[in-house]
Parts: structure tokens; C-alpha cells; sequence
């Protein structure tokens, strides 16, 4: 600043700071205090008849005055306001003389532009977007603080290089950058290179530097509608579109995080950001709707979740939901209640409120992923409710005591039929029994469960488990006809059915589309896991190398250990903190002596006639992809043969789909059925689909939630009302003493069965609570379910 006014020739120097940064005005008053000692400000300026001071003007707090033009009207003793341009500052500014307003930033760079040069300052940076930034780096990340970086550094470098990416195995979401005013920029675009171009044109900005990091945690209507309330509160009220626009944007997101907005309300949001963004006079109003639209360009689907299925997605929305760990759980499982009902010891009905929701509990309490222990609130206090293991604890009590849900007394006359008995199908089935109906389940293989017991090892998901859960939804009033595929849907029409639902899964296994792939003793994950079962395969020798990261290739390794192999190898061509496999079952898999080989990919499959090995080169991590991981890169010279008796190749799978030989049946462009999100309908008419054949290979408790979605369309396609638990819901007294395990205390551990054990043979790996476990467990749950009275 002194070198600015030594240039121009003014006498006084104004630094405004906003009255809530304490600790940032007394710093500032001791460095203006040592500046003066040491006559870098004051009379005759180091001797060069060169006067110059600065006044610390404390503001009043206001936002807005971070418009040159409302900070002007501060210092001046004023009301914060902007005023219309021209004249600018420069000609008529602070009192109506020419001043210099700039930020602290800009001023500090002026002594290393004269020290070493303009071009030297021109070297750091991109094109146009010159210099370095300092950027105060919050939210999701483990370092957080002021950070300096050049110009042109990437989005991801910022994150994740310097701010060390997200904490406790959240997953990166997006990142708002700007300040309240700014705009979110999501994963897709770590590898953007920062600049005031680059930012403007992803609908950010880079205001005053700030950058939110957010994670899954994340709702991002809610966290629009947090930065336009705050932005609404701070317009000075001048102008109509930022003083009255602002509140009517608000009004809408508060009618969105209820529940009660409909679609329109979104087109009406994005017109009324548009014009206020166009029409506001100051910078605030001008640049307050990034928040808004920028989450609307990039996460228009959250937006949607709110109005059309009145769920939130992040499970923050409090209105849209009864509970986190249900609102996480994609078959909306009541899990506050069944755990209460479980920590009172009424194991019942503990089992009779989860199939309301999930048929599967035997199945799902061994393989689902837990996305409900993931958003368990008791994670803040110490770990999360163990969740997974109190659903098969009420399962194998279930099946203990023989419960069984009896077919519908009054059945409908109008038949559905399903193609496939996996998860997907099998929970249609059941819960258009609770519709009324008794629906046919048409099964190519001579066993039903799908995925479930064809690729499933038994170490993991004993069959008696599988066999028992399916002869539950038989016995609710399910006809499943085995070694029976469809060849032609419309045969099923002319068969009387009213109704489809496609439910078949991705039973072939992808292929590397590398040479050597047809030698023998090459196989893909899914037929090896199926020759087990199927086949009845006891033995292989030698060394295998298993070709994926998903829980299929753990699957395939820890199984080929058990057959008999000398070295088990996992290759990967990622690191393997990317795995897509569960973080239990690659812990497992390591315990029991599988190795994993990450950033390493397989190029070639070498042998005669019979595999010999596999030839693979090291990868390193290069850009950020769209799914936020590093993708691999090639490093040169890195090739090495990897000694192989057998290779599985687990790397994904596909649908097959011939008997949709109609045309009617609409595919998306990676070969899976299109369908409608909300009711699973296809393009043709009466037609349904759920489970992996839409999404992908995918999970047990999501083909679950497909599958029971569907159900209810067709009911209401069929002239029903859809309603499967009538009546409202009401929180589960309990019996116990809460205050008491609102303490500390640590997550129960079910027993595993001993290492050595599990080498050599197919017993289920992890054993279940005792019932004392189960209990106490239980009642560690913070019943987040509960209204305030």
C-alpha cells in the first residue's frame, strides 16, 4: 500500500475489516504499530520526504461491503450500499477523490513484481489468470487452512495433493468455491485448471478465495438454500431483483427441503436466478445465485429426489426422512425400529417390521453393504450401530422359529410374471403377494437365487441361508418354475400375463479383450464362482491370478485359496484404496494370504494351448477420472511376466438379453434396460425392470429397492393403489434404560471363525451375536427416529 500511494502521491491508507475477525484486527494493529517504529509508515517515509499512514477502519460486519463501492460508503461512516458506476473509484471514490481499492492480496504482490520483474510474475500462472492465490481450504479434508498456490493449479491437486482429500472413507462430492456467492464444481472436474476463466465458466467464481469441501454427506439443495438465506439476509436492500428475488428463491428451496415443492418450482428457481443475476446492481445480487444454479446444472437429480420421491439423498433434510441409517438404506428399511424392537428382546417383531421393507434378511444380513451403518449418527460419539449383524441375528432367529409370511387370502385375478429369481425378483415377488397377487417367477437355471447363489461363495452366504429366505417368499404366495427361460417376452402376454417384470440380471462375465484369453484355464469370475456351486468343483493347483478389484475377484481369490491354490494373486490396475470390494472383504482376503498386485495391469495372457502366466506392465496414477479416482497411467519399461496355473478374470459383467427379440424394450448406450427411475417401467407397455439388468452390476439391498419399487408400479399399472404398509408410523417405546448406553461404549464384534479354519474349507466365516450381543448392541442406538414432543 505504500508503494502504491508513494506512486500516485496519497497521504492515507484505509485496511477495512469486518468486526468478526478479532483475531485478524489485532494482528493488523501490531504490524501497523512495528511499521511506524521502523518509519515504514509515518512522517518522511525512510527518508524520502515521502509521507504515508493507515487507518484500521473496523466494519460493522456486513457482506456486502465486500463491493468496493458499499466498503467506500463504510469507511465513510455510512451505511454499507453500493451505488451505481461510473463514476468509478478511481475518479470519484472514498470522500469523492480518486482512490485505489484493492484487495490486501493485490497489494502484497506489487513488491515481487518490482523485486524480480513483470515477466517473472508473468511465468506463474496460466494465460490470463496471472500470479498465485491464497485460498482458505475448509470443510470435508483433513488439512484445512490458507494455502498459497500458482494460478493453473488443478482443483484435485488442491484437494487432494495439498488438502489431503476427505476423512473417514467419505467419498469426495463436489466443491464450493467463492465464498456464499460462489458456485459447487463436482468430482467430474478435479482436473480443471484453476483460473478466473475456468471458475466463471464452471459457475463459481473465485471471490474472496474461499473453498468448501464437500463429501456424501453433502445435501446440496440444502446447502444452496444456506447460502441464499445468508445472502438474502445481507442485501442491502436497494435494488428489487437482489432484495425481493432472493427471498422468493428462498421460499422455493424452503418448499423443496419440505417436501412440498413440485417440478415447476424448480423452472421458476432457475428463471428467477437468471434474472436476478442479470438485473441485481452490485456484485452481491450479481453473483448470489451461483449457489443455486450451479447445483441445479450439476445436481439437478438431488433437486428432483426432493420432489418427486420426497427423500434427500444425503439424508440431511430432516422432513424427508425417518431416521439417516434409513433415509442411506435404498430399500428404506425402518432400522430405528426393528433395532429397538431388538434392544426390547421382541425378536418378532423386530423381523416382521424389516420385511415390510426387505424380504432378504438372511441374505442381506451377510453380503449388504451397510449403507446405513455408513450415515449411523453413533459414529460421532464413537463407532456406528453394527446394524448388518442385529438384521441377521433376527433373520437366523426367524428361521429358527419358523416365521413365514402367509399368502394374500383374497388373491387378485390379474397375473404378473418376473424373468429371473434374483434379489430383484425375488423381492417383486413378495411384495406383490402383499399387493394381492400370485405372481410366477420363470428361472433358467435349475436353482433360483440369481447372482445370489450362483457367485456368492458359501463362506460368505451359506445356501441353507439363501435356500431358507427364498422359501419364505415361496410360501407368501411366489410360484417360481425352475430351468425355465423365457425365450420371447411376448410369449408371456399370450399367455395370459398382464404384466412384466424383467428381472435377469448380468450373468455373463466382460472379458479383458486382450490376446491369450481363449487358452485353457483362462475363465471369468462368474463362471468360476458358478463352476463351484453348479459343477461341483473341489480342487484346482498351482498358482492362480485373479484380474479385478470388485467383490467378485475377492470372491474368486478367497475361493481358489480354499480349492487348494498355492499363491493366490489380485491384480489391479488402480490403487487398491480405489478396490470397489468392501474394505471387510479385502482385509479378509489378505488375512487369509491373498496378495494384491495394484497399479498393475494385465497385456498380455501367455501359454501354449494351456495358460502359463500373465504379462503385466506397472501403472502410476495420472488425472482424476469422473468417478474421482486417479487413472492409471503407463509407466515405461515396466513390463514383467507374472506365473500363472489359472487366471480369473473378474473385471465386470453384462445382461443377456435375447429374448427382448421384440425391439420394444428401449436399451441405454451401454447395453442395460432403460427404464423409468420412479417406477421401473420400460418402453413397453406392462413391461417392468429392476436390479443389475438396468443399473450394472450393482448391490444385494439395491436390486432389493428396485424390486420392491416395481412391485408397487405394477399394482398401481394394474389399477391398485400401491400402498404396502398402510397406516402411519410411530416411533418404538423403549424398555430399557437409555440414559445408560448414551455413554461411550464400544461396538460388539461377532466371533469369525479361526484363520487356519477357514483355508480349507466353505464355513461361513463370520458367526452371528448371541443373543445377550444382540441386545446390548442394540440399545447403543441414539434413536434418531424420534420427534420432539
Amino acid at each position: 500500500m505504500a508503494i502504491a500511494a508513494y506512486v500516485v502521491g496519497a497521504k492515507k491508507g484505509y485496511i477495512y475489516v469486518r468486526a468478526e475477525y478479532p483475531l485478524a484486527i489485532k494482528r493488523l494493529e501490531i504490524a501497523l504499530r512495528q511499521a511506524r517504529e521502523y518509519n515504514l509508515l509515518g512522517k518522511n517515509i525512510l527518508e524520502k520526504n515521502f509521507d504515508f499512514d493507515i487507518e484500521l477502519r473496523v466494519g460493522a460486519g456486513a457482506f456486502v461491503c465486500g463491493e468496493e463501492t458499499a466498503l467506500l460508503a463504510s469507511i465513510e461512516g455510512k451505511r454499507g450500499m453500493p451505488r451505481s458506476r461510473p463514476p468509478y473509484p478511481a475518479t470519484s471514490g472514498l470522500w469523492g477523490k480518486p482512490t485505489l481499492i484493492n484487495n490486501v492480496e493485490t497489494y502484497a504482490n506489487v513488491r515481487h513484481i518490482i523485486l524480480n520483474g513483470a515477466k517473472w510474475f508473468s511465468s506463474i500462472g496460466t494465460k490470463k489468470s496471472k500470479g498465485t492465490k491464497v485460498f482458505a481450504l475448509s470443510g470435508k479434508v483433513r488439512n484445512t487452512g490458507l494455502i498459497e498456490v500458482p494460478m493453473g493449479t488443478t482443483i484435485g491437486e488442491l484437494v487432494f495433493d495439498i488438502g489431503g482429500g476427505v476423512p473417514n472413507g467419505k467419498k469426495f462430492k463436489a466443491v464450493q468455491m467463492g465464498g456464499p456467492s460462489g458456485g459447487c464444481i463436482p468430482i467430474e472436474y478435479l482436473n480443471t485448471p484453476i483460473s478466473y476463466e475456468s471458475l466463471k465458466e464452471l459457475g463459481a467464481i473465485m471471490g474472496s478465495g474461499g473453498v468448501i469441501v464437500l463429501d456424501e454427506d453433502t445435501c446440496m439443495v440444502n446447502l444452496a438454500r444456506f447460502f441464499i438465506e445468508f445472502t438474502a439476509s445481507e442485501s442491502c436492500g436497494k435494488c428489487v431483483p437482489c432484495r425481493v428475488g432472493l427471498r422468493q428463491m428462498l421460499k422455493i428451496l424452503d418448499k423443496i427441503i419440505l417436501g412440498r415443492a413440485a417440478l415447476e418450482d424448480l423452472d421458476l428457481l432457475e428463471y428467477l436466478a437468471k434474472n436476478i443475476k442479470k438485473t441485481a446492481l452490485c456484485g452481491l445480487g450479481q453473483t448470489a445465485p451461483n449457489p443455486v444454479l450451479s447445483t441445479l446444472r450439476y445436481f439437478r437429480d438431488e433437486y428432483e429426489a426432493h420432489i418427486l420421491e420426497k427423500r434427500c439423498p444425503a439424508a440431511v433434510c430432516a422432513a424427508l426422512f425417518i431416521a439417516p441409517c434409513q433415509a442411506a438404506c435404498p430399500a428404506g428399511v425402518d432400522v430405528p425400529a426393528y433395532v429397538t424392537h431388538i434392544a426390547n428382546g421382541d425378536f418378532k417383531k423386530a423381523f416382521y417390521v424389516h420385511m415390510q421393507n426387505n424380504p432378504l434378511p438372511g441374505i442381506c444380513g451377510r453380503v449388504c453393504y451397510a449403507f446405513c451403518e455408513r450415515k449411523c449418527q453413533r459414529r460421532q460419539t464413537d463407532e456406528p450401530i453394527a446394524i448388518r449383524d442385529l438384521k441377521r441375528f433376527i433373520a437366523d432367529y426367524a428361521m429358527e422359529e419358523g416365521l413365514f409370511i402367509p399368502p394374500p387370502e383374497n388373491p387378485r385375478k390379474e397375473k404378473v410374471a418376473i424373468i429371473g429369481s434374483g434379489p430383484a425378483g425375488l423381492s417383486c415377488a413378495f411384495y406383490l403377494t402383499r399387493l394381492g397377487y400370485l405372481p410366477v417367477i420363470y428361472e433358467a437355471l435349475p436353482v433360483a437365487g440369481g447372482t445370489m447363489a450362483m457367485a456368492i461363495p458359501e463362506y460368505r452366504l451359506p445356501r441353507r441361508i439363501l435356500n431358507y429366505d427364498i422359501e419364505r417368499i415361496k410360501k407368501a404366495g411366489v410360484e417360481i418354475k425352475l430351468s425355465n427361460p423365457v425365450e420371447d417376452i411376448d410369449s408371456l402376454f399370450k399367455m395370459g400375463y398382464q404384466a412384466v417384470f424383467i428381472a435377469t440380471g448380468t450373468p455373463q462375465g466382460q472379458k479383458l479383450e486382450i490376446e491369450g484369453e481363449d487358452l485353457e484355464g483362462v475363465i471369468t469370475g462368474v463362471d468360476f464362482l458358478k463352476s463351484i456351486f453348479l459343477n461341483g468343483l473341489k480342487r484346482i493347483e498351482g498358482d492362480v491370478v485373479v484380474i479385478g478389484g470388485g467383490n467378485s475377484a475377492v470372491d474368486s481369490a478367497r475361493s481358489a485359496l480354499r480349492l487348494g491354490a498355492r499363491n493366490v494373486t489380485i491384480v489391479y490396475r488402480r490403487m487398491k484404496s480405489d478396490m470397489p470390494a468392501t474394505e471387510e472383504e479385502i482385509e479378509d482376503a489378505l488375512k487369509e494370504g491373498v496378495k494384491i498386485l495394484d497399479m498393475t495391469m494385465p497385456i498380455e495372457i501367455v501359454g501354449n494351448e494351456r495358460v502359463g502366466g500373465t504379462r503385466c506392465v506397472k501403472m502410476k496414477p495420472g488425472k482424476f477420472d469422473s468417478s474421482g479416482r486417479r487413472r492409471p497411467v503407463l509407466v515405461e519399461d515396466s513390463e514383467f511376466l507374472l506365473k500363472a496355473d489359472m487366471v480369473i478374470i473378474s473385471i465386470g459383467q453384462r445382461p443377456n438379453l435375447e429374448f427382448l427379440k421384440n425391439g420394444k424394450v428401449k436399451l441405454n448406450k451401454w447395453g442395460f434396460i432403460e427404464v423409468n427411475p420412479l417406477t421401473m417401467a420400460t418402453s413397453q407397455k406392462g413391461v417392468f425392470a429392476g436390479g443389475d439388468v438396468v443399473s450394472g452390476p450393482a448391490t444385494v439391498i439395491e436390486a432389493v429397492a428396485t424390486g420392491r419399487k416395481a412391485a408397487i408400479a405394477i399394482d398401481k399399472y394394474l389399477g391398485g393403489d400401491g400402498i404396502i404398509v398402510p397406516g402411519e408410523r410411530t416411533a418404538v417405546k423403549t424398555n430399557y434404560d437409555e440414559a445408560e448406553y448414551l455413554k461411550e461404549r464400544p461396538r460388539k464384534v461377532p466371533q469369525v471363525l479361526p484363520l487356519e479354519k477357514r483355508k480349507t474349507g466353505f464355513e461361513e466365516v463370520r458367526l452371528r451375536f448371541s443373543l445377550k450381543q444382540a441386545m446390548e448392541e442394540a440399545r447403543r442406538c441414539l434413536h434418531c427416529d424420534r420427534e420432539e414432543e
